[in-house]
Parts: structure tokens; C-alpha cells; sequence
């Protein structure tokens, strides 16, 4: 931090720029042990070395850092001991063609389980190499690039627009040393955009790079709140998507409505997923909700379950406003003795008393919805 004053670099626009547009917390640098510009907790898929006090002589001997770059991308580049890197520094790696800046994310044995988990190959795989730590001249033409960013990603729709092109530019990320940028976008079908770049290429003076994301990977980029009112999930942890079926929402008893079971992005929410197992495992205790339950004052259907209070709520085929609350295993006890050919003489001594069935209704909001 003191190199970059010495050299005229304004510390408030390292806080200005790096927090805004590449997902950091500007924190007090007063304290020499602490020189980072940056603090990784609060950035876009943040990584947490909980290895970092741990020492394995013979992982260590693999030196490979995680770099973190804009939005959250991310790679595993090679550095030789002298570099002596510390998480959280910004270094120049090695980019095609030229150089790139990052922030190093991950270092030490915790890298080795992260390129496990990616299923990245050290011994097999090509890795890029760190060069140096950034100089200020490099992070000063660093904040230029990123400058840019926002006003040529307008332009750039501006461009594809007239050009009557069926696509969302959805976010630009400069290249370090300025020579090369990638265009961010989707799109619902293929699309000829070798105009575009001939256009882009004329008007900004750079190497240009389309790449195709999916809406997913559109809503982590932007970022945004979800209806649960907090931050979305793909843009603050989640780094890999895994499919989502309405079957996740028919298990959980969820009415089946678009609206409410999709996500900002228009596919189904990533969190319909996050309790299908339990709901999977607590429902192989429940009977078949289409058996109908036999008494003498008339036939009873199943109307909604409240999965972890085990409580199936069943309503005679003559009063359809009347629902009662019966325990799951007195609706096991009654589907026993219909099996024998016996009805029951009715619901309403298996049931809750009236004043338990308002409070479970009123206070089971959460967990119990009908459906069709």
C-alpha cells in the first residue's frame, strides 16, 4: 500500500474501482501485518482458506495459486517460490496474448482439494504462469480498462441493436494491459455477430472475445436480491448449477404456479433443491394420498400434508369446507381397519381438536400447500 502512495496512486480510487467492479471490501491498512488491499469474505464466490495454518511438506512442494478475476472467474495459475505470494495481493499473470491482473484468492494445500473438486490435472494440464506482483503502473492501466468497461458494454448494445442482432450483451471484462476484452452474452439462438466484432474491433482498438453464457450464469453476473431478501445464491457462493425439475416442487407439495417457482433468471429456483432430499426421506413414512378413507358418516379425501408435523389433512366428499387434522398414524390405524372392510365411525375422534387445527393451519404456512 505505502509503494502505491509513493508512486501517486490515489488509495481512493483503488477502493472506489476494486470494490465496485471487482467484488472487494476496502479495509484499514494501517496495520503492517495486514497489507492487503482487499479482504476476500466479501467478494463474489469468496474462498475461505481453512487450511491456511496447515503445513504438508510434500503438497507444498506444487506451487499453484488461485487467481480470481471479475464476477467471480477464476483459475489456477503456477508461480515460482521466489514470488512469495500472500492471498488477497494483486500479481500479473500470464493471458493469451499479453498479461492479465488478478487478486490471488487461494494459496497453500487448500488449492490442491480445489483442483480436485474442479477436476483440474497439475501433472496433465497446461497450467499459465503468475509473473510478478503488479507494479503500479500495471494497476494504474488496470483502472483504466476497468473505466471503460460499463460505457463500451452500453455502446456495445448500442451496436447490436442496429445491427438487428438477437442477443443481450450482458457484461465486458477488460484485460490487465488493456489489449483485449470479453463480451458477456446470451442469447436464445445462434447468432452471426462477426459484424459486430469487426465493428468493435474497428471502434475500440482491441482483440475481442464473445463468449456465450446461459441465463443462469447471466443472473450470477448481475447480481441481485431474491424474494427470501437476501443476495442471490449464484452470485454470492454458488459455483457450479445443478438441474432443477418441477419434480423438486411436487415433492415439497408446492402448487405448480411459473411465477412464484422461478427464479430471476426464469429457470426454476436453484433452492427447490436445497430440502427435496429430507422431504424424499420423511415422505416414505406416509401412505398413499389417493386412498380414500372409509367411515360411516361418508367418504374422506386427502387434501394437503404437513410433511414434519405429520399431519394429513382429509375432508368428507359431502362437506368440502370441513378439513381435519389427523395424525399420521391414526391414518395409518384407519387405512388398517378399512383394509379388513371396516369403516370407521368417523374423523373426528382420530382428529386434533378444532382449536390445534386453526393453529397448525394459520402457523404451517411454510410447510403446507394444497394441490390438485
Amino acid at each position: 500500500m505505502e509503494e502505491l502512495e509513493n508512486n501517486n496512486i490515489d488509495t481512493n480510487t483503488i477502493k472506489e474501482h476494486i470494490t465496485s467492479a471487482r467484488g472487494c471490501c476496502f479495509v484499514d491498512t494501517s496495520n503492517p501485518s495486514n497489507p492487503n488491499v482487499n479482504q476476500q469474505n466479501c467478494c463474489k464466490l469468496s474462498t475461505f482458506n481453512w487450511l491456511k495454518d496447515y503445513s504438508d511438506t510434500i503438497s507444498s512442494k506444487i506451487y499453484i495459486a488461485e487467481i480470481r478475476f471479475k464476477n467471480g472467474r477464476k483459475d489456477f495459475y503456477t508461480f515460482s517460490e521466489e514470488l512469495n505470494l500472500k492471498e488477497g495481493e494483486i500479481v500479473a499473470v500470464e493471458a493469451s496474448p499479453g498479461h492479465d491482473i488478478g487478486i490471488v484468492s487461494l494459496l497453500g494445500d487448500a488449492v490442491n482439494l480445489q483442483l480436485k473438486r474442479k477436476g483440474v490435472d497439475p501433472e496433465t494440464t497446461e497450467l499459465k504462469k503468475v509473473y510478478r506482483h503488479a507494479r503500479p503502473a500495471d494497476i494504474e492501466k488496470w483502472f483504466e480498462a476497468m473505466k471503460q468497461e460499463d460505457k463500451i458494454m452500453h455502446k456495445t448494445r448500442v451496436y447490436a441493436i442496429d445491427l438487428g442482432l438477437e442477443m443481450k450483451i450482458n457484461d465486458v471484462e477488460y484485460q490487465g494491459d488493456k489489449t483485449k476484452a470479453i463480451f458477456y452474452y446470451t442469447a436464445e439462438e445462434r447468432v452471426d455477430f462477426r459484424q459486430l466484432i469487426r465493428k468493435l474491433a474497428e471502434a475500440f482498438r482491441i482483440r475481442i472475445e464473445m463468449k456465450q453464457i446461459g441465463v443462469r450464469q447471466e443472473a450470477a453476473k448481475l447480481g441481485g436480491i431474491g424474494p427470501c431478501g437476501r443476495e442471490l445464491c449464484c452470485s454470492s457462493w454458488m459455483s457450479s448449477f445443478s438441474s432443477v425439475s418441477t419434480n423438486s416442487a411436487r415433492l415439497q407439495q408446492l402448487s405448480l404456479n411459473p411465477q412464484k417457482l422461478a427464479g430471476q433468471c426464469g429457470k426454476l429456483k436453484c433452492c427447490l433443491n436445497y430440502e427435496a432430499d429430507s422431504y424424499i426421506d420423511a415422505l416414505k413414512e406416509f401412505p398413499d394420498t389417493k386412498t380414500v378413507l372409509l367411515t360411516k358418516k361418508g367418504d374422506a379425501n386427502h387434501i394437503k400434508t404437513d410433511v414434519f408435523k405429520k399431519l394429513m389433512w382429509y375432508t368428507y366428499s359431502d362437506e368440502p369446507g370441513s378439513m381435519l387434522a389427523i395424525p399420521l398414524d391414526e391414518v395409518k390405524n384407519i387405512m388398517s381397519i378399512n383394509k379388513k372392510g371396516k369403516p370407521v365411525d368417523e374423523l373426528e375422534s382420530y382428529a386434533q381438536d378444532q382449536e390445534q387445527n386453526s393453529d397448525t393451519e394459520s402457523s404451517g404456512l411454510n410447510d403446507v400447500v394444497s394441490y390438485e
